[in-house]
């Protein structure tokens, strides 16, 4: 018989999963040593890590990244490895693509990887019809031909970041033979891949199970089972490690981080990460008042969030670049001044008596103090005479808001450019033909248009540096820090931080 108290109940999250738990139909108890559980703080809207709006969602790579492997892989520390591919590179004038595949690969299915398979996932990828959201970026190569293990294939468009996409979002390889048998719907029920972990159950909303793959190119992972609840609330994922119901846990409240990994049979780790905690500002009333935007930054205290609120756990910045970033530039300073704020919201009109007005939205839980650090700024903010309206939704909302361009004049989010450059930071978030920028307008697009396919390396990244002082300058985006990411885990366990946030079972082993 399974007993648990209050506190314990309340902790394992969905109703569905305490159901599950109580019949037997899920066999996922944190003590057995071969099984890892992971109270996880998003869902999984799709298993096809290429397509949709949540193909680009940072928050669930490290499930992607279990059942499937990308063509090129990346080390916690952000440096590239062989991955599928085991080498790749452009020929002397950038003309053509070449790169070479990975002997000895097998599908979860039992059959083998081939080169047949890595073009298809790549020509699907580029195909717009296809719904993979950076599309554009894919396509730029394409006319593949295949010589034993290695592929070949021309230069459409320089983009000078193909390889590190490989590694990136939506780098993921699918099986050609079995995609085109079963179909997206039939993928969506039973997904396969090459990854170290298989797919053996799930339960929307709730669980995912996974089991080890034997025949994993990159050894046999640790754990035998792999269980990622899905656990979105934040105080319910700290009791999901207090009570043991988990083994690891993460993006919990810093005061409850910093209490329970004092406490005996538990640890944690609090890396610096690659996501970016921003404002996204909508190219709508009232934001269309340059005056607007730059005193709603002026007047947050970015410095005093982190130390007050998220006690010490973050950087503050004033770019869309990350120290860690290729781009980053600090240099560029907008500054806590809310004596300048009152000063511009004065000369458009407005006053503590007559306050600008808008909606700002945001997640609640899926990182660390989300919503009281929007809290904090409505209040900071009505101090100077701009009074928001908060709206909370969930990240997939998030998306698909984004994705229409029908966010709210101000919206927080969570970017993450794990590979760390200012294409896939500033370069998606402003440019305006990106379905993943909210701010959309010319004189930006002017500066990033040609920096696309600069492939002077020195002078491409002088061009993006220019372009997010002109971002800062008006006001287009407001960054607020560089995140912290704290993880929790039984004593029994070692965890390799991982830069890029995506806490992926493969970093996780027996101590």
């Amino acid at each position: 018989m399974v007993e648990l108290n209050r506190r314990q109940a309340l902790g394992l999250g969905a109703a569905a999963f305490i159901s599950g738990l109580l019949s037997g139909r899920l066999a996922v108890s944190a003590a057995e040593s071969s099984t890892l559980t992971i109270a996880f703080n998003a869902n999984l809207p799709s298993f096809d890590g290429t397509t949709g709006p949540s193909a680009v969602n940072p928050a669930i790579q490290a499930i992607y990244r279990s059942i499937f492997d990308q063509y090129i892989g990346q080390k916690p520390d952000l440096s590239f490895e062989p991955g599928l591919l085991t080498a790749w590179g452009w020929n002397d004038d950038k003309t053509k693509v070449w790169m070479d595949v990975r002997s000895g690969v097998t599908w979860h299915d039992g059959t083998p990887l081939t080169p047949e398979d890595v073009v298809w996932s790549l020509e699907r990828a580029g195909d717009p019809a296809t719904g993979n959201p950076v599309a554009n970026v894919w396509a730029s190569i394409g006319n593949f031909t295949i010589d034993g293990q290695r592929i070949t294939g021309d230069v459409k468009s320089f983009d000078p970041t193909i390889f590190k996409w490989m590694a990136f979002l939506t780098g993921y390889v699918l099986p050609k033979a079995y995609y085109t048998k079963v179909g997206a719907a039939g993928f969506e029920a039973k997904p396969i891949g090459t990854g170290p972990y298989m797919f053996d159950a799930y339960e929307g909303n709730s669980f995912l199970r996974l089991k080890a793959n034997p025949n994993y190119f990159g050894g046999k992972p640790a754990f035998d089972t792999v269980v990622f609840k899905f656990v979105t609330d934040p105080t319910s994922r700290v009791a999901e490690i207090e009570s043991g119901s988990s083994d690891v846990t993460l993006e919990v409240p810093y005061e409850e981080y910093d209490r329970l990994r004092k406490k005996e049979g538990l640890a944690g780790v609090s890396p610096p990460i690659s996501d970016i905690g921003m404002l996204f500002i909508t190219n709508v009333e009232p934001m269309l008042d340059k005056n607007v935007r730059l005193a709603a930054h002026h007047a947050i205290d970015k410095a005093g969030i982190v130390k007050k609120l998220l006690r010490g756990y973050g950087v503050p910045i004033d770019t869309l670049e990350a120290p860690e970033y290729e781009a980053y530039d600090a240099s560029i300073k907008v500054g806590y001044d809310p004596k300048k704020a009152v000063e511009l919201l004065s000369a458009s009109g407005y006053s503590t008596e007559k306050p600008v007005k808008f909606t700002i939205q945001t997640t609640r839980g899926l990182k660390p103090k989300d919503y009281e650090m929007i809290q904090a700024i409505v209040g900071m903010w009505r101090k100077v005479g701009i009074e928001a309206e908060i709206e909370v939704y969930d990240i997939a909302k998030h998306f698909e808001l984004r994705m229409s361009h029908k966010l709210a004049p101000a919206a927080f989010y969570n970017w993450g450019d794990a590979i760390g450059d200012p294409t896939t930071s500033t370069g998606f978030a402003m440019f305006s033909k990106s379905p993943h920028s909210a701010w959309k307008s010319d004189d930006v697009d002017a500066l990033i248009g040609p920096l696309w396919a600069e492939p002077d390396e020195a002078k491409r990244i002088a061009g993006w540096k220019a372009v997010d002082k002109y971002i800062a300058e008006q006001g287009y985006v407001i960054p607020l820090l560089q995140y912290v990411q704290p993880i929790l885990y039984k004593s029994t366990l070692k965890v390799t931080p991982n830069t890029s946030s995506a806490l992926q079972p493969t970093l996780i082993s027996k101590s």
